[in-house]
């Protein structure tokens, strides 16, 4: 049962735990790193690492998508983003690269995302992703899926994301037209993921739209500042496991449809990823770790969709720093940094083998245990 503290008359609230109050414990058994896999699947589309890029322009460009696509993850670009926005966004990319961190970095946000949208250049990003032999993903917010969508699938886009700070199915508007997610879902052939969440009613509710996954937290990091703005803090161990016994119960509901959880929030080591998964998760959606790459088209710096929202941002900037190496090395290795920020996917299969996992879905059922 849910621990529930009274925090005054007549009010309580339930406890809920990060991903660094727990941690995994081995079982019995061992295995040989080589004996695991960390292959992933979602829907029809395979992927060697339960990797998915997040839609920041910092991390995600055409190329960088494709790169971390032939690297086994899924990129997905943002197409409210500066690639739908300008022909050539680089010498933008270049300029925000060098901003010192405060209010003048994200009045400068601001301004180069007040560009509109140039629905023309969605389908070019596009082909360049397809041109390059990968899965390709884009995302969009939830205010502009009607707007943009047909654009989207006529450009021939594999999966679909659908993704804001929160979603979910039942939205309530008395101004404009509400996006129906269950009823926009089933009118589509390709795969969609809805998010983000943070709790057991959400996750089911949006599980019953269609969508093939789920999207777990808000991207919470060290430059999100949903908490200051918005009062809403995600605990990612608890929201994790909550959205897991939805799946379930979901599954049960169903009579064996699975949803695909992707973890988004307080992961920047490979020993998050592993405890992410841990709690259920079936991937990782990565944001400013893989800004740390040679191939991240903002030279190291860091900021999230939201930071550029013209009235009321939810994300700061962070300054661009030495990148830790090329994607595959952040991804794969060698790493010559002990802290878990280089070779992620290499710590997570050697977590795997420690406790002696062969595959993801066996993982799901390692042992936590509290120590903070």
């Amino acid at each position: 049962m849910r621990d529930v503290v009274e925090i005054g008359l007549g009010k309580t609230a339930q406890r809920g735990y990060h991903l660094d109050d727990i941690a995994i414990v081995p079982s019995r058994r061992t295995r040989d790193v080589d004996d695991v896999s960390t292959a992933w699947q979602l829907d029809a589309y395979q992927f060697g690492i339960p990797c998915v890029g997040h839609p920041s322009d910092a991390t995600m460009s055409p190329s960088s998508a494709v790169a971390l696509g032939r690297l086994g993850g899924l990129g997905v670009l943002n197409v409210e983003g500066l690639w739908t926005r300008y022909e050539d966004p680089t010498k933008i990319l270049e300029e925000l690269s060098g901003l010192e961190e405060g209010r003048a970095a994200t009045r400068r946000l601001q301004e180069v995302y007040a560009e509109p949208i140039r629905p023309e250049l969605i389908a070019e990003r596009v082909r360049q992703m397809r041109d390059g032999g990968v899965t390709v993903a884009v995302r969009v917010s939830p205010q502009h899926t009607l707007a943009l969508a047909p654009v989207i699938l006529d450009a021939g886009v594999d999966i679909l994301v659908i993704q804001g700070t929160i979603i979910s199915a039942e939205h309530v508007s008395t101004t404009d037209e509400p996006l129906n997610l269950k009823e926009f879902i089933a009118d589509l052939d390709l795969p969609v993921i809805a998010g983000g969440c943070t709790d057991y009613k959400t996750a089911l509710h949006l599980m019953r739209t269609g969508a093939a996954g789920i999207i777990v937290g808000l991207g919470s990091d060290g430059c999100s500042t949903t908490e200051s703005v918005l009062g809403i803090r995600v605990p990612m161990a608890t929201a994790i496991a909550d959205a897991a016994a939805a799946r379930r119960d979901y599954l049960d509901e169903t009579g064996g449809r699975y949803v695909h959880l992707i973890a988004d929030g307080d992961i920047q080591t490979s020993g998050d990823i592993a405890k992410a998964l841990g709690c259920g998760a079936d991937a990782v959606m990565l944001g400013r770790p893989l800004s740390r790459c040679v191939e991240a088209p903002a030279g190291g710096a860091w900021w999230h969709p939201a930071a550029s929202h013209p009235k009321l941002p939810r994300g700061a900037y962070g300054m661009a720093g030495e990148p830790l190496g090329s994607m595959e090395q952040l991804l794969f290795g060698p790493a010559d940094d002990p802290n878990g920020q280089l070779n992620l996917f290499g710590g997570l299969r050697r977590a795997m083998a420690k406790c002696g996992y062969r595959d993801l879905k066996e993982f799901q059922r390692v042992g936590l245990v509290l120590d903070r």
